[in-house]
């Protein structure tokens, strides 16, 4: 393999590790948004795939330190309104009109989904040790309270109690943090 072969080599193998953690990062973003407009889960799945291939195949044209999740949901509006040509005589359709202002609307709401989710991880963070492992166990796959409390050895009642408080502590903490950012 030439020097030349290789140096391509790993910057396609970077441009790919670049491409998946933008990608992950906003996949949920991204299949919410075709799901709130394609409202069939397979159809929605379908388009996602669509979406992620065209995103792969014209990553060379996304500009790097640009909003890679504005760019996708572009991507992806332009693979829904191709969707819902090819379906026109299949089902019942929105106006363009109608789409471009739900469009909008889950671009709002995505908007401050990341804002509670930026506070909430700020919130997280300030929490001692004890109760950010507290919320990490209950929030595990398949955790409930009863396993959490068998796990720490604790009664039912008092890891309950214990999360009620660390759950107010956050709602309060994340309220701040938002009011603070609205009036910054």
């Amino acid at each position: 393999m030439s020097e030349r072969q290789s140096t391509d080599r790993l910057g396609d193998m970077s441009r790919g590790r670049e491409f998946l953690r933008l990608y992950q990062a906003n996949e949920r973003r991204i299949f919410g948004f075709i799901l709130a407009l394609v409202p069939q889960w397979s159809e929605a799945e379908d388009l996602l795939q669509e979406t992620t291939m065209t995103l792969w195949s014209k990553f060379d044209t996304f500009e790097p330190g640009t909003d890679f999740a504005a760019w996708a949901l572009c991507v992806a509006r332009y693979r829904i309104m191709n969707h819902r040509k090819k379906k026109r005589h299949q089902h019942v359709q929105f106006s363009d009109g109608v789409l471009e202002a739900l469009d909008e609307r889950v671009r709002s709401a995505a908007a401050g989904l990341d804002m509670l989710r930026d506070a909430l991880g700020n919130c997280l963070r300030k929490l001692p040790e004890r109760d950010r492992e507290l919320i990490h166990l209950r929030y595990e796959y398949d955790a409930t309270t009863r396993s959490v409390a068998q796990r720490l050895g604790r009664s039912v009642d008092a890891v309950y109690k214990a999360l009620n408080r660390v759950h107010v502590q956050l709602l309060y903490c994340i309220r701040r943090t938002l009011a603070a950012e609205r009036s910054a």
